[in-house]
């Protein structure tokens, strides 16, 4: 772990996204269209230092890395204990 002193930190997080067709006709597709982050930090250290921890941070967040580098998603839906075959749109 890196010991970067900061004396404060916020961050801004924006989400676009979009949806289209209806929900009563089961068209429906959200997509997301964009992610905008802004992280403010006042520190003491070095900006090498606090560049080196934010990359390390972002490199190690599960979740910004799930939206940079997609996975493959496996879902399984059960009703009363029994599966339920979704079809999924394309």
């Amino acid at each position: 772990m890196m010991k970067v002193l900061v004396n404060r930190a916020r961050v801004h997080v924006a989400m676009r996204n979009k949806q289209e067709g209806s929900v009563l006709q089961g068209t429906v597709k959200a997509n997301c269209i964009g992610i905008e982050t802004r992280l403010e930090l006042e520190s003491d250290e070095t900006p090498e230092r606090v560049a080196a921890m934010v990359r390390n941070a972002e490199n190690g967040c599960f979740t910004m890395q799930a939206l940079l580098n997609p996975a493959p998603v496996t879902s399984t839906v059960t009703l009363n204990g029994t599966s339920l075959p979704v079809e999924r749109a394309s």
